[in-house]
């Protein structure tokens, strides 16, 4: 008997290769890609042409920590990832990104990210 987990675990990855095809980041548009775990989320900008990272943040950044702490669960620690990553991509002369969800359903912790970097005044 198969467990449940097995075509979850490998439809994450197939979806995050399809959206890939057609998300390209580059030096002045950089991908504002999003991983999810169970307790945490990650994001970064990757320029894909040099392939870099130029900037990474979590909600286990020491910046973030202190607001995830008091903020009312994961959902509201996306938002403040996303604000976060704004504010330096401003401090690095980038406003303008494209939005790669990693292979998620936009929805609940990875939209709100994408809100969270939208308040924070980057354009997608």
């Amino acid at each position: 008997m198969k467990s449940a987990a097995t075509p979850r675990l490998k439809g994450r990855p197939r979806r995050h290769m399809r959206i890939r095809k057609k998300v390209k980041g580059t030096a002045e548009r950089p991908r504002l890609t999003v991983f999810r775990s169970l307790n945490h989320i990650y994001a970064q900008l990757v320029d894909d042409l040099s392939g870099r990272t130029i900037l990474t943040v979590s909600s286990l950044d020491k910046e973030v920590v202190p607001k995830a702490k008091s903020a009312k669960g994961k959902l509201e620690a996306g938002k403040l990832v996303g604000k976060q990553l704004a504010a330096l991509a401003k401090e690095k002369g980038i406003e303008r990104v494209c939005f790669d969800r990693g292979g998620y359903l936009y929805h609940g912790r990875v939209k709100a990210v994408a809100e969270g970097a939208r308040e924070g005044g980057l354009n997608f």
